[in-house]
């Protein structure tokens, strides 16, 4: 990743993942009808679970775009990046766990 070199990367890559994040979630949300295991349970607790991690990514995933624009890149004299790039970045490698539930729900097949 270009982003543990460069610190100016860093706002432009929070701000286009959490928006592909969000957009992937709210597209599921949309279109897609809970499915697998989703239908094999009972009652309509597991559609509201389904629903609701999805819509808590998708909140995530905004939350992420817009800490995009808090992160500014610094050029410290010390080296230090400085305590916003740290928690940008942390938050960045977090958020591919998210990205990985939203494919593992079904986010692959709209590629179809």
């Amino acid at each position: 990743m270009e982003v543990r070199h460069n610190p100016a990367t860093l706002p432009v890559a929070l701000i286009s993942f959490g928006v592909v994040l969000s957009a992937a979630a709210l597209a599921l949300i949309v279109f897609k009808a809970p499915a697998g295991i989703f239908l094999h349970l009972h009652g309509s607790t597991p559609a509201y679970l389904y629903y609701g991690v999805l819509g808590a990514i998708a909140i995530l995933g905004l939350a992420e775009a817009s800490l995009g624009f808090w992160v500014v890149p610094r050029d410290d004299v010390d080296g230090d990046d400085g305590s916003w790039h740290t928690t940008g970045k942390t938050v960045l490698w977090v958020s591919l766990l998210p990205l990985v539930l939203v494919f593992a729900l079904g986010g692959l097949a709209f590629l179809k």
